[in-house]
C-alpha cells in the first residue's frame, strides 16, 4: 500500500507482531519449569512489494511493514533422535545395576553373617571333633555349625528368588505402562493430524509428543520416527508399537503368568495390533529389556552356581560321611539331604549327634580321623569364591556402565537444553525488545494521527 494512510497499516502491522513476540515471550517465561517444554521464537517476515506486480504499473511504496510468518519450537530432529537413544541405554543400565547392588546386599561377602564365613565355621567344627570325637558338645557344634551353613545357603537361595520375583512383578508393571503411554502417544498423533489439517498450532501438541516418544525409549528402547505430518511412530524391535493414530499392545508372550509366576521358559515378548500379533525376535532394550535380561540370565546364572556350591558341599560331605562310623559303630548316614532342584534352598542336616561319623574304626571306636577328613573334604569354598567373585565383577561393571552413560546423557540432554531450554533472561530481554519497537509503532501512529489532523483540519484556514 502507497500513499499517506500506508503507514497508518505499517504501524498496525508493527504493533501486531510485537504483540505475538511478547505473547510468545511470556509464554516461555511462564513454561519455564514444565517438562518437555520447547521454547518458541517468532519468526516476522516484511511485507514488501506485490510478488506478481501489474503489467502496466510501477511499485511506488517503501514496504508494506511486517508480519508473522511462524511460531517456531527450538528443537533438534537429530538431537531428539540421540537422547532417546541414550536415555533408553542408560534406564536399561540403570535398573540393571540396581537389581544387582540389591542382590550384592543380599550376599553380604564378605561378611560374619556370609556363606563363607559359615563355611570356614562348619569345617572347623570338624577339626574340633576330630580332636574330642566323643564330646557332646562337639558333636552339638558340628550340628549347630552346619544348619547355619544350610541357613545360609538358603537364606541367599531365598533373596535370588525374591529378587526374580521383584523383577517379574516390575516387568507385568513396565509392560502396562508402555501400553498406558503407547496409547497416549496415539491420541497425540491423532490429535497432531486433526490440529495441522485445522491450520492450528500444535507445538504444545509437539511438546507432549516428544515427551512420550521418550518415556517409550526409556521404557522398550523403542524408536520413534517423525513423520510428514508431524506424527510419530515408534518401534520396538523392529515391530511397530505406535503407528500414527493406531497403538499395539506390548505384552510378555512367555516366561511370566498372568498372576507373576514364572512358566519355566524364558522371557520374551510379543506385540498385539488388532488381530495380528508379533512375536519379537530382536533383543527389547530399556526398563523392560533389563528385567528380562536379569531373568533370563543374570540371576539364572547365579542361582545355578549356587545350586552347584551346595550340591558340591551336600555330595562331598555326604561321601566322606558314609566311610566313617557314629558312636554306636554304624556306617554314616547321608549327613545332608536336599532337594536337587533346589539344592541350596532345600539343604538340611540329616543326622543326630550320635549319628556323627567322626571315626573310621567300627565298634564305637572313639576316632576323628574321619571328622578331620570331612573337615577337609570337597572344594565348596573355591566354588563359592569364583561365584562371588565374578558377581562382584558383574555388579562393579554395571555401576561403572552407569556413570558412564550418565555422562552421555548427560552431554546430550544439556545439548538439548541449550536449544530448546528457556533462558529466563533471553526471554525478558526479547519480551522488552518486543515491547519498545510496540511502543515506537504507536509512537509512528501518534505522529500519524497529528499528521492528518493537520491536513485535515487546519490546511487552507487563513
Amino acid at each position: 500500500m502507497s500513499g499517506t494512510l500506508s503507514s497508518l497499516n505499517t504501524a498496525l502491522s508493527a504493533l501486531r507482531y510485537n504483540r505475538v513476540a511478547m505473547d510468545v515471550a511470556s509464554h516461555n517465561i511462564a513454561n519455564v519449569a514444565t517438562e518437555g517444554y520447547n521454547r518458541r521464537r517468532v519468526d516476522g517476515e516484511s511485507m514488501g512489494a506485490p510478488t506478481v506486480p501489474a503489467r502496466w504499473s510501477t511499485y511506488e511504496g517503501a514496504g508494506g511493514g511486517v508480519r508473522t510468518s511462524a511460531i517456531v519450537r527450538m528443537n533438534d530432529v537429530l538431537l531428539d533422535n540421540r537422547a532417546r537413544t541414550e536415555h533408553s541405554s542408560l534406564s536399561y543400565l540403570q535398573l540393571r545395576a540396581t537389581a544387582l547392588a540389591r542382590m550384592e546386599s543380599g550376599v553380604g561377602e564378605p561378611g560374619d553373617a556370609g556363606v563363607a564365613a559359615a563355611m570356614a565355621d562348619f569345617r572347623s567344627s570338624w577339626q574340633d571333633l576330630g580332636n574330642d570325637p566323643g564330646g557332646n558338645a562337639a558333636r552339638g557344634q558340628v550340628l549347630a555349625r552346619a544348619e547355619s551353613l544350610a541357613g545360609a545357603l538358603s537364606a541367599q537361595a531365598a533373596n535370588v528368588s525374591a529378587e526374580m520375583t521383584t523383577q517379574r512383578l516390575t516387568l507385568q508393571g513396565t509392560v502396562s505402562e508402555v501400553g498406558t503411554v503407547a496409547k497416549e502417544l496415539a491420541a497425540t498423533n491423532r490429535a497432531i493430524s486433526t490440529a495441522a489439517l485445522d491450520g492450528v498450532d500444535v507445538s504444545d501438541l509437539a511438546d507432549q509428543r516428544d515427551v512420550l516418544g521418550l518415556r517409550l525409549a526409556e521404557l522398550t528402547g523403542g524408536v520413534g520416527l517423525l513423520q510428514p505430518d508431524g506424527t510419530m511412530n515408534v518401534s520396538v524391535a523392529g515391530v511397530d508399537l505406535v503407528a500414527g493414530s493406531t497403538a499395539g499392545t506390548l505384552r510378555v508372550a512367555t516366561g511370566v503368568t498372568a498372576s507373576g509366576a514364572p512358566d519355566g521358559q524364558p522371557v520374551t515378548f510379543a506385540i498385539d495390533t488388532g488381530a495380528t500379533s508379533t512375536t519379537l525376535t530382536a533383543d527389547v532394550r530399556g526398563e523392560v529389556g533389563a528385567s528380562a535380561d536379569l531373568l533370563n540370565t543374570t540371576l539364572p546364572a547365579y542361582a545355578a552356581g549356587l545350586a552347584a556350591v551346595a550340591r558340591d558341599l551336600a555330595d562331598t560331605v555326604n561321601a566322606a560321611h558314609a566311610a566313617g562310623y557314629d558312636l554306636d559303630g554304624n556306617t554314616g548316614a547321608a549327613f545332608f539331604s536336599y532337594d536337587p532342584i533346589d539344592p541350596a534352598g532345600t539343604l538340611t542336616v540329616a543326622v543326630t549327634a550320635r549319628q556323627v561319623a567322626a571315626s573310621t574304626l567300627p565298634g564305637g571306636v572313639l576316632d576323628g580321623s574321619n571328622a578331620d577328613v570331612i573337615g577337609t573334604a570337597g572344594t565348596p569354598e573355591a566354588s563359592y569364591q569364583r561365584l562371588v567373585n565374578g558377581f562382584g565383577t558383574e555388579v562393579a561393571s554395571a555401576q561403572r556402565l552407569v556413570r558412564t552413560q550418565s555422562l552421555l546423557t548427560t552431554q546430550v540432554d544439556s545439548a538439548r537444553e541449550q536449544l530448546s531450554g528457556v533462558n529466563l533472561d533471553e526471554e525478558t530481554v526479547a519480551m522488552l525488545t518486543a515491547q519498545r519497537a510496540y511502543e515506537a509503532a504507536a509512537r509512528v501512529m501518534s505522529v500519524m494521527d497529528s499528521v492528518l489532523d493537520t491536513l485535515i483540519n487546519r490546511t487552507g484556514i487563513g
